[in-house]
């Protein structure tokens, strides 16, 4: 059982879609959060997808992420910086479609009963070291930029940062989970 299945048990399809609407906009939140960095900023979006992840399961935390995704497509300035659908095809388009793995790996954990602060710390570190799978293949193929240069100006500054909110993700759900536990 998921988190979100604990605090909504139910299964209606007015749920499912609140759930995914409400998840796509804490993210769409997150993303103008931003602390500026080269070669982009670094945002709060990263730590949203891993809550939705975690709270959600791995099929509702994809559907919200395809569904933020299609936000951004249809020109709604969901992305960081207020950015939408250009941002699909730019040097960043490799992060914002592995946010979906993302999501499903961080939920794929999740659906398996993880609770507690260190299993789902490591769940949430394994979903983000996925996202750097597409994040920089993508400049790679589509720009040519070199791995040395992705590695150290696209990847290792940000690594602290997500080890930061892999470890709040963990204790905001796991401290939902403590809740959920007092209420029943």
């Amino acid at each position: 059982m998921t988190l979100s299945k604990a605090l909504v048990p139910s299964n209606s399809l007015v749920s499912k879609a609140l759930l995914v609407l409400g998840g796509s906009a804490l993210i769409a939140v997150a993303a103008q959060v931003q602390v500026p960095m080269f070669p982009v900023p670094m945002t709060l979006q990263t730590l949203a997808v891993l809550l939705v992840g975690l709270s959600l399961g791995a099929r509702m935390g994809a559907a919200t992420l395809i569904a933020y995704l299609a936000e951004g497509a249809a020109g709604m300035p969901v992305f960081a910086g207020g950015a939408s659908g250009a941002a699909l095809a730019g040097p960043t388009a490799g992060f914002l479609f592995g946010f979906i793995g993302m999501a499903w790996i961080a939920g794929f954990f999740a659906d398996r009963g993880i609770r507690g602060f260190v299993p789902t710390a490591l769940a949430a570190l394994v979903a983000s070291a996925a996202l750097y799978l597409p994040g920089l293949a993508w400049p790679a193929a589509t720009m040519g930029v070199p791995m040395d240069t992705l590695l150290n100006g696209w990847a290792l500054p940000f690594l602290a940062g997500d080890v930061v909110k892999a470890v709040l993700a963990a204790l905001i759900v796991s401290g939902g989970w403590a809740m959920v536990g007092r209420k029943g």
